[in-house]
């Protein structure tokens, strides 16, 4: 059961990075998988609003709007106060205009 865990873990942490978000390495599994939940919280927001997940990422230097790009985490920063950051972030989003019209 613990390998399992892990192995969840190390998915979803890997998800998380090819997103462009920072880990240390040390988060808990629950923690992962309430950031990833955050994550996919914003994802949809920014795709009911028009944005492009492909082009509106952390790594990308040309989004289509800064305002469907995930917040990068900073150094030092709790998992739990990024969370807090990324679902203010989806609540920014959900109030953007709907660029897709």
């Amino acid at each position: 059961m613990a390998s399992e865990l892990r192995n969840v873990a190390a998915e979803v942490a890997d998800r998380l990075r090819r997103k462009g978000i920072t880990l240390a390495g040390d988060e808990r599994p629950e923690d992962l998988a309430d950031l990833l939940s955050a994550v996919e919280r914003f994802d949809a927001a920014v795709e009911a609003r028009g944005g492009d997940l492909m082009v509106d990422d952390l790594r990308s230097s040309r989004p289509d709007d800064r305002h469907f790009v995930l917040p990068p985490r900073q150094s030092g920063e709790s998992v739990r106060d990024y969370i807090a950051q990324v679902d203010a972030a989806a609540v920014r989003v959900r109030d953007h205009p709907d660029i897709s019209a």
